[in-house]
């Protein structure tokens, strides 16, 4: 029988940030940019939800529904630090672990109950590793498959624990809400609702001919399979030892040029710091971007060096957005390196170039926030002034 987790690390930035400061426990906590500056949420605490507040939101919206909430800036490099000790966590129940994204990953564990008993037990083992070890709080989702098991995850946060027995994916998908069908997102309720399918009820008693009328054939086959608790395929299957990913669904279609860079830099400094933690190197970066029709394509670099540090990643993948992004609001930005090597081949020049001296940097800052002695901050992070708009693709 299969069986999979799916595990969210329950406002992962806001839950860091209350962790590492504990006056903050217990308030609204915005995490994306200070009041009156230019930015988008990344994540925000449950007590600041209950405001409104969601990612992806401009900070300024969040400021006009949660004035008295802290709003700090993000620290990619901490997150992507407590990242790596979750998934190695994981990792210890299963090496079959897919690392969705810096705070979420979806565990094949299937024929572990000798090592670590019925799905349930194993499941609250992780849990208090998590909660014990490292201070943060998840919830999970436990199904037949890998996408039943991440809507499961979702539907009883925070700290909450799902389980979908086989043979029942369809019954639990049909009493759920539509917002709750992860992948469908508001546009696509919108356009349900206009056509009087208000409910999974209704959805669930279209044919699959009718739904891919309304979206596409992509489209359309994935919403007709989701909604019965059949895996679309919502991760690929690369070997986990030759590439990392991660990718962000949106909340709210995105098409502001600032927030998809920020999200794709955002993923390099995580994806890089798990490079640095495993002493590999990578030469292809591989961009996904999924529009609100379900729409997706995918890009990719491969050069004949590696890539020197996040920001080389960072720029690699800006180039591949501005080439592929046609400026349609997007669903879901992906990241990747590919072709993973341990750089024991690798040819180093006699002087040292600029990417390696940031990257040296880059290491260094990373090893000193990992010790308590201080952080760095990109440039590119700091908020902008007050009043400046949104850029739209060039």
């Amino acid at each position: 029988m299969s069986v999979f987790f799916h595990i969210d690390l329950d406002a992962f930035f806001a839950s860091v940030e209350a962790l590492d400061d504990p006056s903050l426990a217990g308030r609204p906590i915005v995490v994306g940019a200070a009041p009156g500056q230019r930015g988008v949420v990344s994540t925000c605490s449950y007590e600041a939800r209950r405001f409104g507040v969601h990612s992806a939101m401009p900070i300024s919206e969040a400021y006009r529904l949660c004035p008295q909430a802290a709003f700090l800036p993000v620290r990619m490099g901490r997150y992507a630090e407590l990242s790596s000790r979750v998934m190695s966590v994981f990792e210890d129940f299963t090496p079959d672990t897919i690392r969705v994204s810096i705070d979420e990953a979806s565990l094949d564990m299937s024929g572990t109950e000798l090592l670590w008993g019925v799905p349930v037990r194993a499941a609250e083992a992780i849990r208090d590793r998590i909660r014990d070890e490292i201070g943060l709080s998840i919830s999970v989702g436990i199904a037949p498959n890998r996408y039943v098991a991440k809507v499961a995850s979702g539907t009883m946060k925070p700290a909450g624990l799902v389980v979908v027995e086989e043979g029942g994916e369809a019954e639990f998908m049909s009493g759920l809400r539509l917002k709750d069908l992860w992948g469908v997102g508001p546009k696509s309720r919108a356009r349900l609702e206009e056509l009087g399918v208000g409910t999974m009820e209704r959805l669930l008693a279209l044919s699959r001919e009718t739904v891919e009328s309304i979206f596409g054939k992509a489209g359309g086959e994935f919403v007709y399979e989701a909604a019965r608790g059949i895996d679309p395929g919502i991760y690929a299957s690369e070997s986990r030892s030759r590439s990392v990913s991660s990718e962000t669904t949106y909340e709210r279609d995105v098409s502001d040029v600032d927030a998809i860079e920020g999200t794709l830099l955002g993923m390099a400094e995580e994806l890089v710091a798990r490079l640095y933690a495993d002493g590999t190197i990578s030469r292809c970066v591989v961009v996904k971007l999924r529009y609100g029709d379900f729409e997706t394509l995918s890009a990719r670099e491969t050069r004949p060096e590696p890539f020197s540090g996040s920001s080389d990643v960072f720029e690699a993948a800006r180039g591949l957005l501005s080439r592929k992004w046609d400026g349609r609001p997007l669903r879901l930005v992906g990241l990747g390196l590919a072709g993973l090597d341990d750089g024991s081949r690798v040819q180093r020049s006699l002087f040292e170039d600029p990417g390696e001296r940031g990257a040296r940097v880059e290491r260094a800052g990373m090893d000193a926030a990992r010790r308590g002695l201080g952080r760095l901050t990109r440039a590119r992070l700091i908020p902008k002034p007050p009043g400046a708009t949104p850029r739209k693709p060039s």
